[in-house]
Order: structure tokens, then C-alpha cells, then sequence
């Protein structure tokens, strides 16, 4: 499973690359809104921090085909490594089936359904990210999502990567990499969740101390 980190606080990007296991960056407009900084400026410090996908999302403003496909265009100039993020519309899908035609990589987003993400493989999608905590968030089992998926892209050999999206907790992580998901992309918190145990914490205070009292 590879893992992404989903965020666009630089810093948070820097610390996680240097564990060695950051395959790629998601982001979102509203996690470039919380940086307070302008998309260009985010996007141009990561793709010089991590050579890997890296997913730009298209203004929220943007909804007809046409417009998707300039503004997608746009930012796959950006850098060779960046993955132009698009939500589930039937727009998107028309703007994906051309993009894909260009080479252009796309990862669609919002997606909630298994029909959702059958459509965007068949348009051509690079990556398609079902959001399973929200879909917790409501009492859905997002984890059924992932699988269905999973077995769909596997029934018919797709070439579409599953990214798994909105994780909320180190079980999502588990989770996901049993169930087949390609991808788990992880806000920072998670991931550091993921390296964390009380039991370890306790291990390493025990073995502290044994060592200092065998050194008095």
C-alpha cells in the first residue's frame, strides 16, 4: 500500500517525508484555505519536497466541462508529478474522458458510491477517492465502499487506483490495506498515530529504566 499525505502545511509534508514511507500529496481547497496561502505558491514548495503524485483540485467555482478541462491543463503544467483533482459530477466525468485522452492524470473526488467510482474508471480516472469517514460520519460503512470497489476494479482489471480518503484513524489505515485499497491518503495527525502505541511508550521507560539501575 502506498501512503499519501493529505494536507497542504508544508512543514507537516517536510517532517513526514523524512520517515522515508510518503509516496504523494493530496489536497483540497479547503485544506490550501487553512494554510492561509495562495495554490500556486503550496503546490510549487511540494512538488520540490516530494517526487511523487501530488493532487491539485480545481476551483470549487469551477463546474462546466469546458472550464475543467482549461483549468485541469493549467495545473498539470504546474510539475511532471501533479494529478489534477476533480469531484463526481457528470461535467467532471465528461472533462475526464478528455483529459485522459491528453494524459493528463485525474483523481476524482467525493466519491460515495461503487457506481461513482465504476464511472470515473470508465472515463479514464487515474485515481478515484472514496471518502469513508464521512460516510462513517452518517452511520455508512465506508469500509463497504472500499471493498466493493476493490472487487469491481479486480472483476474487470481497471488501471484506476483506489485512494483511500477522509481517514479519521489508524484502524481506516488497517483496515483499507486489507481490504485492497491502493492507496491510503492520511492527514499528518494519523499518521503519526500509525508509529504510536502505550504499550511501546511503556516498553521503552521500562527498558530506560532497567538499563539506568544495571549502570548505577
Amino acid at each position: 500500500m502506498k501512503f499519501f499525505i493529505d494536507t497542504a502545511e508544508v512543514e507537516e509534508i517536510k517532517n513526514a517525508v523524512e520517515f522515508g514511507i510518503i509516496d504523494g500529496v493530496t489536497t483540497n481547497p479547503s485544506l490550501i484555505a487553512k494554510s492561509g496561502r495562495k495554490f500556486e505558491d503550496v503546490i510549487n514548495e511540494i512538488v520540490k519536497i516530494v517526487d511523487g503524485p501530488i493532487s491539485g483540485e480545481i476551483k470549487a467555482t469551477t463546474t462546466n466541462c469546458d472550464d475543467i478541462i482549461k483549468e485541469a491543463e493549467e495545473i498539470s503544467k504546474i510539475n511532471k508529478n501533479m494529478v489534477v483533482k476533480i469531484p463526481m459530477t457528470p461535467d467532471g466525468i465528461k472533462a475526464i474522458n478528455v483529459l485522459s485522452k491528453k494524459n493528463i492524470k485525474t483523481n476524482v473526488t467525493l466519491i460515495f458510491t461503487a457506481t461513482q467510482a465504476l464511472i470515473a474508471a470508465k472515463a479514464g480516472a487515474t485515481y478515484v477517492s472514496p471518502f469513508i469517514g464521512r460516510l462513517d460520519d452518517i452511520s455508512t460503512r465506508g469500509m463497504e465502499l472500499i471493498e466493493e470497489i476493490a472487487t469491481i476494479f479486480r472483476n474487470y482489471d481497471f488501471k484506476t487506483e483506489i485512494i483511500a480518503a477522509s481517514i479519521r484513524n489508524p484502524l481506516h489505515v488497517v483496515d483499507c490495506a486489507m481490504l485492497g485499497a491502493d492507496i491510503a491518503t492520511i492527514p499528518y495527525k494519523v499518521l503519526m498515530q500509525l508509529m504510536s502505541h502505550p504499550l511501546t511508550d511503556i516498553g521503552i521507560e521500562k527498558f530506560k529504566k532497567d538499563y539506568l539501575n544495571s549502570n548505577k
